[in-house]
This record gives structure tokens, C-alpha cells and sequence, in this order.
């Protein structure tokens, strides 16, 4: 029998415990004991990156909210140029420290990738205060979905003062793609009422799943 490891623990900013586990070589991210991730089912968060990436211009630049494992960087890295500008929001250092500890054998050298710039805070902080250093493209997968919420903090950025400032960040025709465990229409809604095209794409959690269990709200800018 194959036990299971717990590498790493830390707190949340709302005091939950995030765990850190091995498992039979794969990898398991849970908080208050209920899973967020896994290295087994990434195939949204590289589809996220994908769509996202879809129609970038010379010199880009990128933001991601969520670090996690690391395979929408992974992704995005790997369709962008090398003049390309990619800021990664993580609010814990404990992720990105783990990245580079514990997952070198997943994606955790890629935090060290000369286009990254790792930023130790939240992302709506860097969304909020870009000024003129505007985005093309902008990855938000910082919580599970709009509603409900894992960190309550996060709301800020569903809300529809979060949507507007998104939108603020964004260069005209860039796009912003919000990850999401459950389809939401009222957060479509939300959207619609900012952008000038929104869509939500259903997305599998692997390739060979038969059903699809998450949602990719795609939004673009005039």
C-alpha cells in the first residue's frame, strides 16, 4: 500500500491550513482538508493559458493570478516570445517556496524563467495599481469560483468593482480569463455588463474525462 506524505503546511490568510501531499509520485494541494488541486488534472489550467495566449502581440505582457503547481504558467511560457512579460501574483510565499522545494520535478523551475516576475501579494493589489503598465492578457485562477468562495478576500475580484478594474488593466483588445469549478451565469452576467464579448467555455479537469467539470469565463476588451 502506498501511503500518502504530507511535505509542507502553512496558513491561509483566513487561518485554514493548506497541506501540501505526495501521493504515488503525484501531488495534492488541499485547504481546511478539502482538495484545490492536483499535478493528476491540469488540463484546464493549460486550456486557460491556451485561450488566453490566443491572439497576443509582439512584446506582450501577462499577468496570472495563482501560482499553484504552476502549469498555466507552464503553458503560457511556452506560447509566449521571448521578449515577453509575465508577473505571477502568489499571495503565499510558502507556494512559491514550495515550487522551487518540493515540485523542481513538475514545473517549480519555471518561477526562475528571466520573463517571471514573482510578485508576493494579491493579485487584485497589481490589477488595482498597474497604471499606464497596462496587460494583454490577464489569468485568474485564484479561488475555486465566484460564488462559493474558498478565500472570502477574493470576492473583490468577482465583484463588480473587480470586474471594472480588470478591465481598466487591460490594454484595448486584450482579454482576461477567470478559472472556475462551477458555471456561474450570474457572473456572466457580471461580465457582459463590462466587456464587449464574454463567453464561458466548459473545460475537463484531464484529457480522457467524460464530462466537463470546469468553466473558463473568457472576457475581451473593445
Amino acid at each position: 500500500m502506498k501511503i500518502t506524505t504530507t511535505l509542507a503546511t502553512c496558513r491561509t490568510p483566513d487561518g485554514a491550513m493548506l497541506v501540501l501531499q505526495e501521493h504515488d509520485g503525484q501531488h495534492y494541494l488541499k485547504v481546511g482538508g478539502v482538495q484545490l488541486m492536483s499535478t493528476t488534472a491540469s488540463s484546464s489550467e493549460q486550456q486557460m493559458a491556451e485561450i488566453a495566449c490566443a491572439k497576443l502581440p509582439q512584446k506582450p505582457r501577462i499577468l496570472i493570478g495563482g501560482l499553484g503547481f504552476g502549469f498555466t504558467l507552464r503553458r503560457v511560457l511556452e506560447l509566449c516570445p521571448p521578449d515577453a512579460i509575465v508577473d505571477v501574483a502568489e499571495l503565499l510565499q510558502e507556494v512559491i517556496d514550495w515550487n522551487r522545494e518540493f515540485l523542481t520535478g513538475v514545473n517549480g523551475l519555471l518561477v526562475d524563467d528571466p520573463r517571471v516576475r514573482m510578485h508576493t501579494r494579491d493579485v487584485g493589489a497589481l490589477i488595482e495599481n498597474c497604471g499606464k503598465n497596462r496587460y494583454h492578457a490577464i489569468l485568474l485562477d485564484v479561488d475555486n469560483s465566484p460564488d462559493p468562495l474558498v478565500q472570502k478576500g477574493n470576492a473583490r475580484l468577482y465583484n463588480r468593482g473587480g470586474i471594472a478594474r480588470t478591465h481598466a488593466a487591460l490594454h484595448p483588445g486584450g482579454r482576461v480569463v477567470f478559472w472556475s469549478a462551477n458555471p456561474d451565469k450570474d457572473f456572466a452576467r457580471s461580465l457582459e455588463k463590462v466587456f464587449k464579448r464574454v463567453q464561458c467555455i466548459p473545460a475537463k479537469a484531464y484529457p480522457k474525462a467524460k464530462r466537463f467539470t470546469h468553466t473558463l469565463f473568457v472576457a475581451d476588451r473593445e
